[in-house]
């Protein structure tokens, strides 16, 4: 059985959809700073309107003008004498919040700025810019906005932007431009054009003072006005309702395909803990996609390949994948890049190979289907050879390579047949040139594309979508009651350990000792060999500075490691306050593991498991999710670290615990969780993974607590 997608504990904000109606669809208009000149700001939305033929009305307004491209020009938004749905607001930054006072008191219940000039330009403007949302929220208005483009539907022919709308016919319509920046979005649009694409509806957010590209997303899924949403994100400003647009659009089967710019931030400074080091804000992003299904494309021309694929509608939920061609080469490229997508090409029934070598006695015929250059001779072979990979081989999607084969023309009605025969499957097809039999066999229902590799990545895409929209509908999981700070700032290791005790994750039996022949003591109760580490609020890396002691055999022995660290400490660390030095058995036969928690400011606590010990951050093989996670997520990290068969009992080793190690993860996330308002983070390195049946233990711990009980 699939599991649930996973979610956060939080409850999902509230989109207040409605409010949103008289935005994207307003019966009237006011375009505040209409000229009469079409090439102006104000003049390109009233032509932008005019041409695309909105079927609402039309309200210039121009306190100089009684005219504005043959339309009645208003002085103000009360002179109209009734109230518009939106506001489109055209005029210098200076003149803003004084249009936006004006648009609400005339009852406007939504407006659009386009100006720039506000908290993008510093604290003046930002000063403005809190001064018009507080207007419009004090009206009930809602507000797009401001330093944004603004939005257009091609479907009603509204023009909310200086921007027109610049579409081309298309087999595929329903797709979505949203962008937080308006440049970025336009490239996108102008890209679509060339290659054969229409959008129904483009739009920015710009500056998102009030409505942001969460809430757009939210009313695209809830009203079903989008076959798939692609667009680019510079920010997010509040996680929960981000992830909770997410998880509308998944619930109601929307792909979203985002393009993040500003991926080398790391999100502050670095901090004292291995984890928060390893899991930087552009991994925590990443992981807020992955789990909610949506496609993390690198730029452009993924972000829209993967796109129009969307647009057909056909989303396979099964990873194997059939392949056809007229030339071996390719039908291997294809095969190789499948691989490396993560997509199955199994070999076709005995029988199948049987019948396909009847048809063509020196064809491959196991998948790849290498049809040879024998279709130039009989074109009738095309069909019954990719019809085979969906009939026979069962496949839900499949590619062909055909090239720029002068015969295309007259192919075309192969791939028409297969179509037809089998609606429910994808078919997509690689052809180079021949832009008239593309567009035909679009509107049969196939994909096109001039590469094979972005075929096969395409596919994968959809692949994915399909696997998640298949999944059961979220479930929310339960937490821990929250416990209260053991303290401020970096705890001690001993206060450390004690949340870690708290969270439910097993610790390393140790005592605490000021003075060598308590070590020693110490050493002999608790059985050699043993471990001595300094402990000190100040010092989070103790074996960088010689802190730590392995190995000890024996009482002398202990004695004398315990000087030895002392004195290196004292020497490296002057400063540093010292509590004394840790004496703990030495745990041997096990696998050291790195586990931690960072509460990310956008999206909350995460959880990180990884290989550990003092190369943890060298090696950073670390996997990262959204807290909490269960027990089985928690199974699903270790599968996705490169060293994972270190856990499942490498090289004659015994295999490691991982059920308690599952649990020792869901745990720590669990109270994360519970904990994130004076939760900063948690490092656990090492965690030591014994064999089978002997569980996990915690040998150091690092906690920062940097806030009050009951943060949100």
């Amino acid at each position: 059985m699939t599991a649930p997608r996973p979610a956060p504990a939080a409850e999902s904000p509230v989109f207040d959809i409605p409010s949103l109606r008289a935005l994207f669809r307003p019966r009237s208009i006011a375009i505040v700073g209409a000229s009469n000149d079409p090439s102006r700001i104000g003049g390109r939305i009233v032509a932008g309107n005019i041409e695309g033929g909105f079927g609402g009305d039309i309200f210039p307004v121009n306190p100089q003008r009684d005219i504005v491209q043959g339309l009645r020009c208003y002085p103000s938004v009360a002179a109209i004498g009734q109230a518009p749905d939106l506001a489109i607001v055209a005029v210098p930054a200076a003149g803003v919040v004084a249009a936006v006072r004006q648009s609400a008191e005339a009852g406007a219940r939504a407006a659009v700025v386009l100006s720039s000039g506000f908290a993008e330009a510093g604290p003046e403007g930002a000063a403005m810019q809190r001064e018009m949302v507080a207007i419009a929220r004090g009206a009930g208005m809602r507000l797009m906005g401001p330093n944004c483009m603004g939005f257009l539907d091609a479907r009603a022919g509204l023009v909310a932007s200086f921007t027109r709308i610049n579409n081309v016919e298309s087999a595929f319509s329903g797709v979505t431009i949203l962008s937080q920046s308006g440049a970025v979005g336009a490239h996108f649009s102008h890209v679509m054009r060339t290659r054969r694409m229409r959008y129904d509806f483009w739009g920015s957010t710009g500056n998102q003072a009030d409505i942001d590209f969460a809430d757009c997303l939210a009313w695209l899924a809830e009203t079903g006005e989008a076959k798939v949403v692609v667009g680019c994100l510079e920010g997010v400003g509040d996680g929960q309702k981000f992830i909770a647009a997410l998880e509308r659009a998944c619930e109601r089967r929307l792909p979203v395909v985002l393009c993040k710019i500003g991926r080398s931030e790391i999100g502050g400074e670095a901090a004292s803990t291995h984890t928060a080091a390893l899991a930087g804000s552009s991994q925590v992003f990443d992981e807020v996609l992955r789990r909610h299904g949506v496609h993390n494309a690198v730029g452009v021309e993924e972000a829209l390949d993967i796109a129009y694929g969307c647009s057909a509608g056909k989303f396979p939920a099964r990873a194997s994948l059939g392949l056809a061609s007229t030339s071996g080469g390719f039908g291997v490229m294809m095969a190789d890049a499948a691989a490396e997508e993560g997509l199955d090409v199994p070999a076709l029934p005995e029988a199948a190979q049987r019948r396909l070598k009847e048809i063509v006695p020196f064809a491959g015929t196991r998948n790849p289907v290498d049809m040879t250059g024998q279709y130039l001779n009989d074109e009738s072979i095309v069909r019954p050879m990719v019809e085979a990979l969906f009939a026979e081989g069962g496949h839900a999607a499949a590619i062909c390579y055909v090239g720029g084969s002068g015969t295309m023309p007259s192919l075309a009605a192969q791939f028409e047949a297969v179509v037809q025969a089998f609606p429910d499957r994808l078919l997509a097809l690689v052809i180079v040139g021949f832009p008239e039999v593309a567009a035909r066999l679009e509107r049969a229902g196939c994909l096109v594309f001039e590469d094979p590799r972005r075929a096969v990545r395409a596919v994968a895409a959809l692949v994915a979508f399909g696997r998640t929209f298949a999944m059961p509908a979220f479930t929310r999981a339960s937490l821990p009651a929250p416990v209260s700070p053991a303290g401020r700032g970096t705890l001690a290791e001993v206060a450390s350990k004690a949340v870690l005790a708290q969270a439910g994750v097993p610790v390393v039996a140790d005592a605490l000792v000021t003075s060598s022949r308590d070590a020693a003591a110490a050493a002999a109760r608790l059985g050699f060999p043993v471990v001595l580490k300094v402990v000190s609020p100040d010092i989070p890396h103790k074996s960088d500075i010689g802190g730590v002691a392995l190995g000890v055999e024996s009482v002398e022995a202990a004695a004398a490691a315990y000087d030895s660290i002392m004195a290196r400490v004292s020497a490296a660390a002057p400063a540093a306050r010292i509590d004394g030095v840790f004496v703990s058995p030495q745990v041997g036969d096990a696998v050291e593991m790195i586990l931690g928690t960072v509460r990310d400011e956008v999206f909350g606590p995460t959880v990180l498991l990884g290989f550990g010990g003092v190369f943890a951050e060298i090696l950073s093989d670390t996997v990262l999710r959204l807290a909490p996670v269960s027990p089985d997520e928690a199974r699903d990290m270790f599968a996705a670290l490169k060293g994972a068969s270190l856990l499942n009992g490498a090289r004659g080793r015994a295999p490691a615990d991982v059920d308690a190690l599952a649990q020792a993860v869901s745990a720590l996330s669990g109270f994360a969780a519970a904990n994130a308002g004076w939760l900063a983070s948690v490092d656990v390195n090492p965690l030591l993974v014994r064999p089978r049946g002997q569980g996990v233990v915690a040998v150091d711990a690092l906690v920062v607590a940097d806030g009050e009980e009951g943060r949100p």
